[in-house]
């Protein structure tokens, strides 16, 4: 068993929210999770699976049953199956409070989804606080596995799978499962076939500028259309899209968003990848690479950070640009290579954005200045200076 790093993090909210949303996609470990934080809470917590008919039928009269568990916990897991459920929790969550339990009263699990997030903000403002869990990251498998991760992807079962073979297997089957059963569970008449193939020309196009008119022809789809296809898989924490940083300089700057799928194991699956030999040789591996670099930082970012990517019509550009405040901004090129070197382009965009910090993520173990102040750095330490709330500010001095 993996310790999830966030397992903390949700115990602290639980001591100060009555409500917890925990979000993330099918099968990245929420229920285990949920599972092992009920076996360390007194009394035990109260476990429903929405899914189930049996736990369905305990609460055909919600507000009743959830009274006569006042004092312990309740997990509701799958939620987005019972979203009339959010309307009934508040009035609940309001008599127990008044009742003097204040705090840890649900513990609310759900594949992410707009019409989740929509419910539960109309109905619990103030009542609950939302983490959402990704998959697993280099500092909980170590770094002696970030080969075996990068290739896998981060769903558990796909990285603790027996071999390289039995993992592509697993992640090709969530993805049709995913595409067959919970797409439209969530997103209405969306074609599956088309969906994929949405998905697949995504995996080819991995961290490259979103063209949504081009993916609409391709899929002979319109444009609007394509971007709902494109929203739904961001909306459920399966592709992450990265806003272009627009600060005021008199540069002409570009618009259009990056676009990531999120899990390097998914963009494997969809590109019939099966070692780590296959994916060297592979025209994404750079990319790919990125890609993974980038869902590691970004899931360690200190409450307050936004992250964004910087690029010019002229061609400066930074992968990652980490923001702290208006004065602390770390720059942040990825690159594959174990020589890196760094090109004119990022050092303009430093200037451009007025960096404080200039980093050059690669895949070797050594730190070391590549000149300008601009320090090659290997993953896991640049992600334990980004998690560091004080570090920013520290060395900014």
């Amino acid at each position: 068993m993996i310790e999830r790093k966030i397992k903390k993090e949700i115990l602290q909210l639980l001591e100060e929210f009555p409500a917890v949303g925990l979000l993330g996609p099918r099968q990245v470990g929420k229920t285990t999770l949920s599972e092992i934080l009920a076996e360390e809470l007194k009394p035990t917590p109260v476990y429903l699976d929405l899914e189930t008919p049996s736990n369905l039928a305990r609460i055909e009269e919600p507000e009743s049953y959830f009274d006569l568990q006042t004092g312990k916990l309740i997990i509701l897991d799958e939620i987005q199956r019972v979203p009339e459920l959010f309307a009934i929790l508040r009035g609940v969550i309001d008599r127990k409070r008044k009742k003097g339990h204040r705090t840890g009263q649900f513990l609310i699990l759900g594949s992410a989804s707009l019409e989740l997030l929509k419910q539960s903000s109309e109905t619990l403002a103030g009542r609950i606080a939302y983490k959402e869990l990704t998959g697993l990251m280099i500092d909980e498998v170590g770094n002696e596995k970030t080969g075996e991760l990068w290739l896998r992807g981060g769903f558990p079962d796909s990285f603790m799978a027996n071999s390289d073979e039995a993992s592509l297997r697993w992640r090709q089957n969530f993805i049709s499962t995913y595409l067959e059963r919970d797409v439209p569970q969530f997103g209405g008449r969306v074609p599956a076939n088309s969906l994929r193939l949405l998905w697949t020309m995504l995996a080819h196009n991995q961290g490259t500028q979103l063209n949504v008119a081009q993916l609409g022809a391709n899929l002979g789809v319109t444009a609007p259309t394509a971007k709902r296809y494109i929203e739904l898989l961001e909306d459920l924490l399966l592709v992450r899209v990265i806003r272009p940083w627009a600060g005021n300089i008199a540069k002409r700057l570009v618009k259009s968003p990056k676009i990531y799928i999120r899990d390097s194991g998914l963009t494997h699956a969809l590109l019939n990848i099966a070692t780590l030999d296959d994916l060297m040789g592979h025209p994404i591996v750079g990319a790919s690479w990125e890609g993974f670099v980038i869902e590691n930082l970004i899931s360690n970012l200190p409450i307050g950070a936004t992250y964004w990517f910087y690029r010019t019509a002229a061609g400066a550009e930074i992968d990652l640009v980490i923001e702290k405040g208006s004065k602390n901004r770390i720059a942040i090129e990825i690159k594959r290579s174990i020589a890196p070197k760094v090109s004119k382009g990022f050092y303009i965009g430093c200037e451009d954005i007025e960096a404080t910090h200039k980093y050059v993520v690669y895949p070797g173990d050594e730190r070391f200045s590549l000149g300008d102040n601009v320090t090659a750095i290997s993953l896991p330490e640049i992600m334990n200076v980004i998690s560091q709330k004080n570090e920013i500010n520290k060395t900014a001095r």
